[in-house]
C-alpha cells in the first residue's frame, strides 16, 4: 500500500520534501516557503511574528534560548547573550578589533589570524556554533508550522561576504541539520521576490538598495527573458541600522555628559540604551521628537538631529551606490527601479536621499524586512524544478588571481565576472629542472599581491624535470555559485595534477576590501608604472640567468672575446637592473639580445649539423 505525505498545514499532498528559503540577517532572521498556491509566503509560528530575533542566551542551568525571549535577556543578562553574531561569521579579531566596544559579550583576542571566538561563562563559541543555533530555530519554527520535515534550505548572505563568510555560512546550516543547497546574495533574492509577475518580454536594469541592522549592499541586476542578471555590486557589511542605533546612545551620552566608557562597561545600562534608541529610530515614522528618561539619564532627541546624525552613513551609501553604477557602466537615467529592502530603509532620510540620488520614487511595496527571503523561497522553487522561466546570474566582488614573478597579480577571474564560472591560464618554469611549482591565490584589484588579499597557497609537486620554459601548468580557477573557489593545476606534459578548495585566511576588513576597489583607482598610475618595472625586472634577470647558462655550457664553442664582452653585456644588464629605470633595462636586455643572437644561431646550426650526421650535443 503507497503511503502519501500529507501537509497539515496546508491540507495539501506533500509530493516531495520541502526547501525553505531563509533570510540569517544580523539583527532579524526569518524562513519562508511557496505555498500551494505557488506563491512565497514567510512562516510566522505560534503566532510570535515573523521576524525572528538574532539573539541567543545562554542560561545558568546550560539551557539555550534563541529568539524572541532571548531578546528580553540583552538587559537582563547581557553578558550570556550573544547578538549580531553575524558580524562576526567568518572573521578574524583583528577585523573586528575596532568595533569590540559594540559588543556585550566577550569576543576571545587569542590569535589575530584566527576566527574569533566567544567566551559565555566557562564555554567558547565560534560565530559558526552561534549561527547555527539560529538557524535550527527557524528550522523548527518552520517543521512545527508546516507539519513537515525540513532538511534542505536556500540561505541568502550580503553580496560582499567573502569566500570565509560565505562558507562559514554554509557550515552553520550544516551543523543545524541543513543541506544548504545554494547561498544566495541578498539583493538577487529580493529581485526575484520583485522580479515575479514580470512580463517576460520586458527589459528593465533595477538598482537593489539594501540597508539592514547591520549590512548595506547596492546591486545593479538587469532583468530580460525572465533572466536575472547582477551588472556590479558595491557595498559594506559593517554599516546598518545598529550604526544608526549607536549615534543616538553617542548622542545622548554627550548630552548628559557622560563617561562612554563607563556607559559601555554597565553592559545593562549600555543595552538599554542602544534598545531604546532602536525605539527612538522607529518612533520618527510617526512623530517628530521623543522625550523619555532610563534612571536618571534623559533620552531626547528630535526628528532633524537624528537624521543630522545618520546623514554622514547615509551619504557612504550614495557612495556606494555611485560605485555600482560605475561598475556596470551604466548612469542614473539607465536604471528604470529602485527596490527597496531591509528595515531601515524604512527611515525616512534614507528613501528621500536614494530617490533623489536615482532621480526616481523608489519600490517599497512589498515588506522590506520579508523581501530577501521571499525571494530565497523563490530560489529553492527554482532548485527543486518548480521553474524553469527564471535563471540567475550573480558576480563575483573583488578580482581573484595568482602571484607571478616579482610579487605581480596575474588575475584569472577578473571582478564582476559572472558566476558560476571557469577560467584558466598556462604558465611554465622560470629554472631548469625545477620540480615544484608555488601557487600562491589572491583576491584584490591591485597590481602588487602585497596590496590584495591571500586566500591561499599550495605547492604543485612532482613537475617532471625540464628546462626553464618547458612545463607546461595550467591552473584553472573554478568560482562556484556560491561564491567559492577551486583551484586546478595540472603539468599538461605528464598529467601532473593538485586540486584545492580555498580555504581562505583571516585579517581583513570589510573596509579594507572597499577601499581596495578605490586604491585600485587612486593608484591606477602608479600601480600601472610598479607594474611595468617589476615586469622588465623579471624579465632582466630571466635573461641574465639564461645567458649564464647559455656561456658556462657551451665556453668550447665561444671565442675569448665573445665571452669576454657577453660578460660586459651582462654587467650592464645587472647594473641596469638595480637602476629601477624601466626603460634603461628594456635597453640592456635589447643590447645583449642583439650581441648573443648571432652565435646563438650559429651554435644551434652546429648541433643541427651534428644531429644529422646521426650524432647527439649536450
Amino acid at each position: 500500500m503507497a503511503k502519501v505525505s500529507i501537509n497539515l498545514a496546508t491540507g495539501s499532498i506533500q509530493k516531495e520534501e520541502l526547501i525553505v528559503g531563509i533570510d540569517l540577517g544580523t539583527t532579524n532572521s526569518l524562513v519562508a516557503f511557496i505555498n500551494p498556491d505557488k506563491n512565497a509566503q514567510v512562516i510566522n509560528d505560534m503566532g510570535k511574528g515573523v521576524l525572528v530575533p538574532s539573539v541567543v542566551h545562554f542560561g545558568a542551568a546550560g539551557d539555550i534560548t534563541v529568539g524572541n525571549e532571548a531578546r528580553d535577556y540583552l538587559i537582563t543578562d547581557p553578558q550570556n547573550t550573544v547578538f549580531s553574531v553575524k558580524r562576526l561569521l567568518g572573521r578574524s579579531y583583528k577585523d573586528i578589533e575596532n568595533y569590540k566596544d559594540f559588543f556585550s559579550y566577550k569576543v576571545i583576542d587569542d590569535d589575530s589570524e584566527s576566527p574569533v571566538k566567544i567566551r559565555v561563562g566557562d564555554k567558547f563559541y565560534t560565530p559558526i556554533e552561534l549561527s547555527s543555533l539560529i538557524l535550527k530555530e527557524l528550522k523548527a519554527r518552520a517543521e512545527h508550522a508546516l507539519k513537515t520535515p525540513v532538511n534542505r534550505a536556500v540561505i541568502t548572505v550580503p553580496a560582499y561576504f567573502n569566500d570565509s563568510q560565505r562558507q562559514a555560512t554554509r557550515d552553520a546550516g550544516k551543523l543545524a541539520g541543513l543541506d544548504v543547497l545554494r547561498i544566495v546574495n541578498e539583493p538577487t533574492a529580493a529581485s526575484l521576490a520583485y522580479g515575479i509577475g514580470l512580463n517576460p518580454e520586458e527589459t528593465k536594469t533595477i538598482a537593489v538598495y539594501d540597508l539592514g541592522g547591520g549590512t548595506f549592499d547596492v546591486s545593479i541586476l538587469q532583468i530580460q527573458n525572465g533572466i536575472f542578471e547582477v551588472l556590479s555590486t558595491n557595498g559594506n557589511t559593517f554599516l546598518g541600522g545598529d550604526d544608526f542605533d549607536s549615534a543616538i546612545v553617542d548622542y545622548w551620552i554627550e548630552k548628559n555628559q557622560l563617561n562612554k566608557a563607563d556607559i559601555l562597561t554597565d553592559n545593562k545600562l549600555a543595552q538599554k540604551l542602544r534598545l531604546k534608541a532602536e525605539e527612538a529610530k522607529k518612533a520618527f515614522a510617526h512623530q517628530s521628537m521623543v522625550n523619555d528618561k532610563i534612571g536618571d539619564i534623559w533620552c531626547t532627541i528630535t526628528r532633524e538631529t537624528f537624521e543630522g546624525l545618520i546623514l554622514p552613513k547615509v551619504e557612504e551609501t550614495i557612495t556606494c551606490c555611485k560605485n555600482a553604477l560605475k561598475d556596470a557602466k551604466l548612469d542614473i537615467l539607465q536604471i528604470d527601479e529602485v527596490i527597496m529592502v531591509g528595515g531601515s530603509t524604512r527611515t525616512a532620510l534614507v528613501k528621500k536621499m536614494v530617490a533623489e540620488f536615482f532621480g526616481r520614487p523608489v519600490h517599497d511595496e512589498l515588506n522590506p524586512d520579508e523581501v530577501v527571503a521571499l525571494g530565497a523561497a523563490i530560489q529553492a522553487d527554482i532548485l527543486a524544478g518548480n521553474r524553469t522561466d527564471i535563471l540567475l546570474l550573480d558576480v563575483t566582488p573583488l578580482s581573484l588571481g595568482i602571484e607571478t614573478m616579482g610579487g605581480l597579480m596575474d588575475v584569472i577571474i577578473p571582478r564582476n565576472s559572472k558566476v558560476p564560472t571557469k577560467a584558466g591560464r598556462q604558465y611554465t618554469t622560470s629554472i631548469d629542472g625545477q620540480v615544484n611549482m608555488k601557487i600562491a591565490v589572491y583576491q584584490g584589484e591591485r597590481d602588487l599581491i602585497k596590496e590584495n588579499r591571500k586566500l591561499a597557497e599550495f605547492d604543485l609537486k612532482g613537475i617532471p624535470s625540464m628546462p626553464a620554459g618547458f612545463p607546461k601548468v595550467e591552473i584553472n580557477f573554478l568560482l562556484n555559485a556560491d561564491g567559492i573557489l577551486k583551484i586546478q593545476a595540472m603539468e599538461l606534459r605528464s598529467g601532473v595534477k593538485q586540486e584545492v578548495e580555498v580555504k581562505p585566511t583571516y585579517g581583513i576588513t570589510d573596509d579594507q576590501v572597499e577601499q581596495m576597489l578605490m586604491d585600485s583607482i587612486t593608484h591606477a598610475k602608479d600601480d600601472v608604472s610598479q607594474r611595468m618595472l617589476i615586469e622588465a625586472r623579471t624579465e632582466g634577470e630571466q635573461m641574465v640567468y639564461t645567458v649564464e647558462r647559455f656561456v658556462q655550457k657551451n665556453t668550447d664553442f665561444l671565442s675569448v672575446e665573445e665571452v669576454a664582452e657577453t660578460d660586459q653585456y651582462l654587467k650592464t644588464l645587472k647594473e641596469a637592473l638595480n637602476s629601477g629605470e624601466k626603460d634603461v633595462i628594456h635597453h640592456a636586455i635589447d643590447a645583449i639580445n642583439e650581441f648573443t643572437r648571432p652565435f646563438a644561431e650559429r651554435l644551434m646550426d652546429q648541433a643541427i649539423s651534428v644531429a644529422m650526421k646521426g650524432k647527439s650535443v649536450e
